[in-house]
Parts: structure tokens; sequence; C-alpha cells
């Protein structure tokens, strides 16, 4: 089985869009967006949920009212300002376990609270790994693991041959979950100065873990030169650009349909992204 993480530096750069046009034009694979603090592949590719089951990610404080003896000690320690009379917002609460901590009585201990909720579900491409975290949720690596876990028992179940992952954007922790143990790296970039900045740290943390990476440059057209710039980045170190992908309003228009660009159009955009995955798929071997 092949594994395939579409990343970029910094959100907005195309992945998504990407990534649900490989999944229209892959076979036999599985599909995972595993950026599940801004999950949107589902607008896309329209799955119908399979299965959910709770994530408990993240603490929050309990304060057992019988053994409190109103010090509030817990108020005047907490630096999020989460404890009122007796009381603990949980939105406010980022369970850093200060109050537990402080507390002379032990009234107040750290519960595992459910943070959101890993699903699969089935699309007209394939099965789909993916997640939802409830409100004021914040991201874990630990979370898009479990996706990524989910994804492979059911290619090593129905014998797929590929796992197509959207990534999150960056180089934190989230985004090293989505690209440990993947065979490739599709790093999507923007012909501007902090696309090539983003670039050029995307790729540190890739060579970083031994990662093969390629590029795609998206909205190519819109700056020639930099886009020009990003080619001879990518000669130097040696990095193949396997896609220059036309700036074209109808990629929104497909968005708004919840279409894959290369189901709605049959455009130049769309005959892009086609030769740039077959390419993808002649470098990996697919």
């Amino acid at each position: 089985m092949k594994q395939i993480t579409i990343i970029s530096g910094k959100g907005g750069t195309g992945k998504t869009t990407f990534t649900a046009s490989f999944a229209a034009l892959a076979h036999n694979h599985v599909i995972a967006d595993c950026d599940v603090d801004a999950p949107d592949l589902h607008l896309l590719l329209d799955p119908r949920l399979r299965s959910k089951q709770e994530f408990r990610g993240s603490k929050e404080a309990v304060i057992d009212g019988v053994k409190c003896t109103d010090c509030r000690i817990c108020e005047e320690e907490c630096r999020f300002g989460a404890m009122d009379d007796h009381m603990i917002d949980p939105i406010l609460c980022d369970g850093c376990g200060v109050c537990a901590y402080v507390c002379p009585v032990d009234a107040i201990t750290l519960e595992d609270k459910v943070s959101g909720y890993v699903l699969i579900s089935e699309t007209k491409y394939g099965p789909m790994a993916h997640a939802r975290l409830n409100i004021a949720e914040e991201v874990s690596g630990k979370l898009v693991t479990l996706v990524r876990n989910n994804a492979r028992k059911i290619a090593e179940d129905d014998a797929r041959e590929l796992i197509l992952i959207d990534g999150p954007p960056g180089i934190g922790c989230p985004v090293i979950a989505s690209l440990s143990g993947v065979d490739t790296a599709l790093i999507v970039t923007e012909p501007t100065m902090s696309g090539l900045h983003d670039l050029e740290r995307i790729l540190g943390l890739t060579r970083h873990f031994g990662i093969a990476s390629l590029v795609c440059i998206n909205k190519h057209d819109i700056n020639e030169e930099n886009t020009n710039r990003i080619v001879e980045f990518c000669r130097r170190n040696d990095v193949n650009v396997v896609g220059k992908i036309s700036y074209d309003p109808v990629v929104t228009k497909a968005m708004v349909a919840g279409k894959p660009i290369v189901e709605f159009s049959d455009g130049e955009v769309s005959r892009e992204i086609r030769e740039m995955w077959d390419n993808i798929e002649g470098r990996c071997g697919l």
C-alpha cells in the first residue's frame, strides 16, 4: 500500500481541491481528511456516515462541591479566568491542571472530555476516514493519527493499494502526524514570496523525516516571475515540480457546486490536474 499526503506551508493553497480531484481520478484507494482543525473535504465528496467514535483528547477540571472549602485559591491562580463561584466555564478552561495542583483539599480533579468524533464514511470515490472537533477544541496529532489508523485498517481489510491524505497546513505536530511513514508528500505552493518561504520550511520538514517530496505550483500564471523562482529553487534542491495549475474562477464554481473540479469541468485546469495526477502515479509507482 502506498500513502500520499498533500500538504502546504499555509492554508488556502488548494490542498483539498487537489485531494478531491485525485480521489475522483485514483483507483482502489482510501481517502483520509487529516486537516481535522478545518475539515472540508466532505463538502466536495458528499460522504455517507458509516461509523462514529468519540475522541477524548483533552481534559477539563471538575469541582467536588462536598470537599470544596471555598478558599478560592483556584480562582486566584487560574490564568484563564475559568473559575468563578465554585463553577468552571468549560469554554474558558484549558485543562492545564493548575487548579487541581493548588487546591489544598483535593476538591478538583481533571477528567477526560469528549473533544470531537472520529468518523468513517462512504463516498462515490471510495471509503473515507475523517473527524470532527467540537466547538473551541484544538487539533492534535493524536486525532490525526486516529484518522490515519482508520484509513490504514480500511485499506488493509479491503486490500486497497493507496491512501490519499489531505494534510493540515503548516509544520506543526498535526502535520508531522500526517506525514509519519508516508511514501510521498505533495507540497502545494503559490507563486508568492511567502509561498516560496513556506515551501522552504515544509521541504525542510519532509527532508528531516526522509520523505520523498513533489511540488505543485497552484495559480502559477498570476506571477510568472515568482513561479520561475520556485521552479529554480526546486531544481537546485532536486525536487520535481509535477504540476503547474492555472488560475480559473471555475474552481470556485466547482466548490460551490460541491464537486471535484475534474468532474465539474473539462477545461484547462481539469486537464492540468489530470496530467499532474498522471505524473504522480508514474513517480510513485501506482
